[in-house]
């Protein structure tokens, strides 16, 4: 097996392991005995980059945070939290690409939210202590499902045939008041085929941002049968498997969307929250983020014969929830609400604004391999969602005509997503291999949008992509060195759609990416390199230009690109001793756009909107250097006691909150260092314990002031380019303190 240290590769580091099987062991509904469609995960053999993490390395830094904040030491990654904390909106960044451009699939079944495309950990609560790997493809990889591959690709996948049986209990405390509670069991394989999983975990922090608080639940259940009982299922990927999931969870968050400026940080400091300060006197104490959401998944495998294996998953999500805000002195008439001739037209009120939504659909994939030397994958899938939106006004000063609860807008969208992918592998003399990846998707999206008159109307946007990808890739014994161009297009999101009369839609976005590296190992000394090239057409991206209906839009640009070299390696010096790490650099250019000023004189009156040019200006949150080290020594380690001590440091270079490389516009390069203590204790004899884990987490140990991500207003004043700038503060020096029971 190879293994990359830290940060993406080499677990003796860091506890990520690049899983390098031998192709004989990959079947299409069983890797290494997951029972889940596996069909979209790379391989060895497969010339794209991407690494991949087992559950010890998952779990090893597990204290309850989101999912990116287990992620974060992986190449050319960058992460955020809204509350500072890494608990509650977190987001995670991939060679500069935002969320909502990263797909991520659970068991290969897709996450992202259908329209906006991003993807909201928050709905999924400590789902990591459920994981039992997750791989990370970078750039545009392979045929996936789901709407957001756009950039990178992030598949977890839980439970494995050949786990053993378990019972856990893990709790967390820790800075700005964090508690987190888990119970996790594991039935392990029955003789009568039956395996059962289940977790309930809860979560709390108060936020290092004022009132950023989190109140999190969630849970996950799995019931797995294997025809033909244990042994027919010891891992060997053959005969029919069935496997029921469920899982998701309920999160109400104190709002830290806002950011905050640089003239609030000098009035009020670091954590000052302006949400809810809409209210007179004390900020109201709801203004919340509520959502729950479950999803159930079942899915099939079965191998027939040596040649043919097939996966097939049904699934459904269903979500509900709203957020909650004060808004204060509110013109009625948009909110459909008349009042009398004595009373205002404007009021302060409550609203809610709702999302009730249903994701179901299918996904397969049918495998066919002859021989040692060719191997050929087909598959796809079919969904659909259905979006209820609407808002309710739930109190107003001034109530007019409404009732509590007044629904002031109301509407629905439907979207249709179909996708079908050929891939396949030949294996020549020598060590070579040839890939062809092929993908035909399809987008139907019926939505309530502006017609060229500014009346709302029911629409229709279709989409047909054709996503082409080719590579070459040579197995030396000791690693691989490969070469691979691929195509990936998507359609503009939600509000692209809806904000916008058909006319002055934007276009859908291709990229073409061209990946070469090298990943091998020799003795105690590992290393992966690779090249990449991220070649956009018609990237969107926000350029201040108003819309008909007075509303910012995104525009594409006609051409961008990310040029970057990515390298990680380790070496282990001692038995005891490792040290590795990670660096990426790159180069990200806009080749040029236009630039929409709102414009202003001395009196504030808006005079319309001015243009200008830029070219050759960095792409927006993307540093031109992301890198990661890592020090791990093993003060102890017998058959009894395992003590360990790792220091790991994140440095991430200078970005910019916009398209325009304005240096106001730019966030500062950061770094931030981690010091991990673990200590785990195997008691001795019969007894029901089977161990204790003890694990301290000191974040940010060198109390660094950083801000993770940011916005930025550009206008003219006066005639004058001015800026306003949102910044979010991540957290000084903090402290989490794990306590584990394995049974």
């Amino acid at each position: 097996m190879l293994r990359f240290f830290f940060g993406a590769v080499l677990a003796l580091a860091t506890g990520y392991a690049l899983r390098a099987q031998s192709p004989d062991t990959l079947v299409l509904g069983v890797l290494n005995a997951d029972i889940t469609v596996t069909a979209t995960a790379a391989t060895p053999l497969t010339p794209v980059t991407f690494v991949e993490l087992d559950r010890s390395a998952l779990q090893k830094r597990n204290l309850g945070q989101d999912a990116p904040y287990l992620l974060k030491w992986t190449p050319s990654v960058v992460v955020n939290s809204d509350a500072g904390t890494g608990i509650g909106y977190t987001g995670i960044w991939i060679r500069g690409s935002d969320p909502t451009r990263t797909n991520v699939t659970i068991n290969g079944i897709p996450y992202n939210d259908s329209e906006s495309q991003g993807v909201f950990w928050v709905n999924l609560p400590d789902f990591s202590s459920s994981a039992s790997g997750v791989q990370i493809q970078r750039g545009v990889g392979t045929s996936t499902n789901g709407a957001g591959a756009f950039g990178a690709t992030i598949d977890f996948s839980t439970n494995r045939i050949e786990e053993a049986a378990g019972f856990s209990i893990d709790g967390t405390v820790g800075s700005f008041g964090t508690r987190r509670g888990s119970v996790n069991y594991r039935s392990g394989l029955l003789p009568s085929g039956l395996k059962i999983d289940a977790r309930y975990s809860k979560t709390h922090s108060d936020g290092y941002v004022d009132r950023a608080t989190a109140d999190l639940s969630g849970y996950y259940a799995s019931v797995t049968y294997v025809a033909g009982g244990a042994a027919a299922g010891a891992g060997k990927g053959q005969g029919a498997v069935w496997n029921f999931n469920a899982f998701g969870g309920n999160e109400v968050t104190y709002q830290a969307w806002n950011g905050v400026t640089q003239a609030e940080i000098d009035e009020f400091g670091r954590t000052y929250n302006s949400v809810g300060t809409e209210k007179t006197g004390e900020p109201y104490d709801n203004e919340v983020d509520n959502y729950r959401q479950n999803h159930y998944q079942l899915h099939y495998n079965n191998a027939f014969g040596t040649r043919w294996k097939l996966g097939i998953s049904g699934h459904y999500t269903r979500g509900l929830g709203y957020f909650e805000q004060y808004k204060a002195e509110q013109d009625l008439a948009d909110y459909g609400i008349t009042v009398g001739d004595t009373e205002g037209e404007t009021s302060d009120l409550i609203r809610r604004r709702w999302l009730d939504n249903h994701f179901y659909g299918t996904v397969y994939s049918l495998r066919y391999r002859p021989g040692a030397a060719f191997d050929l994958t087909l598959g796809g899938s079919a969904n659909e969602y259905l979006g209820h939106h609407y808002g309710e006004v739930i109190w107003a000063r001034n109530a007019g005509n409404s009732e509590i609860r007044h629904r002031y807008y109301d509407n629905d969208a439907t979207k249709r997503d179909f996708s079908n992918y050929l891939r396949g592998n030949y294996r020549f003399g020598g060590g070579f291999n040839a890939y062809l990846d092929v993908q035909l998707r399809h987008v139907n999206y019926q939505f309530l949008g502006f017609a060229n008159d500014l009346s709302r109307i029911d629409e229709t946007a279709r989409h047909t992509f054709f996503n082409p990808k080719a590579g070459l890739l040579y197995d030396f014994g000791r690693g691989q060195a490969y070469a691979s161009f691929g195509v990936a297009q998507r359609e503009p999101n939600r509000n692209d759609f809806t904000e916008n009369p058909g006319p002055t839609r934007p276009r859908p976005e291709q990229l073409y990416n061209t990946e070469v590296g090298l990943r091998t190992s020799a003795g105690r000394f590992n290393y992966g390199v690779n090249l990449y090239h991220m070649l956009y057409r018609d990237q969107l991206v926000l350029t201040g230009q108003l819309n008909d209906v007075g509303e910012y839009i995104r525009a594409n640009v006609p051409e961008s690109y990310r040029l970057g070299l990515e390298v990680q390696g380790g070496y282990q010096v001692t038995s005891a001793f490792s040290v590795g790490g990670n660096l990426a650099l790159s180069r990200n250019r806009v080749g040029s756009f236009t630039e929409f000023l709102d414009d202003f004189d001395e009196d504030f009156n808006f005079l319309g909107q001015a243009e200008v040019v830029r070219e050759g200006t960095p792409l927006a949150f993307s540093p031109d250097v992301v890198g990661a080290l890592d020090l791990n020594y093993q003060l102890a380690n017998t058959d009894r006691h395992l003590l360990e001590a790792g220091l790991q440091t994140k440095y991430v270079g200078q970005r910019f909150v916009d398209n325009t490389g304005d240096p106001a516009a730019a966030l500062p390069a950061y770094y931030y260092t981690d010091l991990r203590l673990a200590y785990t204790l195997r008691p001795r004899g019969e007894g029901p314990l089977g161990a204790l884990r003890l694990t301290l987490l000191v974040r940010n140990l060198t109390d660094q002031e950083y801000f993770s991500n940011g916005w930025s207003y550009r206008y003219r004043f006066a005639g004058e380019q001015t800026i306003l700038q949102g910044l979010y503060p991540q957290a000084g020096r903090n402290v989490l303190l794990g306590l584990g029971l394995d049974f």
